[in-house]
């Protein structure tokens, strides 16, 4: 499912313009990556969450030159679902 298919899902819903619904759908996703380029973390409750996690210092290889590199710490953002989000897939979508 792509952005343009949620517009257009929501938009059929809720009676908007699909205009309306994408401006909205944007400033929702902009609003989650300025929280988390600022630190803060985004609770969604029945949803989950969206999170800033911290990689470790760690040790790399270059393999065409046959050399290690050093990575340095980092953040990263992440999603962790919550549990209701996790037991509805599990139990509407059997193993393929």
């Amino acid at each position: 499912m792509t952005k343009a298919d949620i517009v257009a899902k929501i938009s059929e819903k809720l009676g908007l313009e699909k205009g309306d619904v994408q401006a909205t759908v944007e400033s929702f996703m902009e609003e989650v990556k300025i929280s988390l380029e600022t630190g803060d973390n985004v609770y969604l409750r029945g949803f989950g969450s969206f999170i800033v996690k911290t990689r470790a210092e760690k040790t790399g290889r270059n393999i065409s030159k046959n050399t290690t590199i050093k990575i340095p710490a980092h953040n990263i953002p992440a999603f962790k679902p919550a549990k209701v989000f996790v037991e509805g897939v599990k139990t509407n979508n059997e193993a393929k």
